[in-house]
């Protein structure tokens, strides 16, 4: 279900804090995500966040229960993902995931946890 502009995704924070409800809960209503969300987020800001993610042709408006709309999801959390990551390759590695992935595996921020969790899916994707 890919919106039907082409486009690459690109989320906010908040608009990503948002989306991981919606993708939860699968149909929410502004309240069920300012509820849900662990900062405190004005039902306003979250009403408008909404909007901006049915303008990009992320979530679309459903039925309306009492006064509120209900939103679902048009785009899945993978391929938000896939674009985003594809978006950091093209503006910060000219196109090379093969050159972001050695980046951040150079990071300070990574651990040798992380190192041997990629080393292991290298070798399993080798596999296959």
């Amino acid at each position: 279900m890919p919106p039907s502009n082409q486009k690459t995704i690109e989320l906010t924070k908040c608009e990503a804090e948002v989306m991981d409800v919606v993708w939860e809960k699968e149909s929410v209503t502004v309240n069920d995500v300012v509820d849900a969300i662990k900062r405190d987020l004005a039902y306003t800001t979250v009403m408008t966040t909404m909007k901006i993610l049915e303008e990009k042709d992320i979530v679309s408006r459903g039925e309306k229960i009492g006064r509120a709309y209900t939103y679902s999801a048009k785009v899945t959390r993978d391929q938000v993902q896939q674009r985003m990551i594809k978006s950091l390759a093209d503006r910060f590695f000219g196109g090379s995931t093969r050159s972001m992935v050695l980046s951040l595996l150079k990071s300070e921020s990574i651990s040798e946890d992380d190192i041997r969790a990629v080393k292991e899916a290298a070798e399993q994707l080798g596999e296959e």
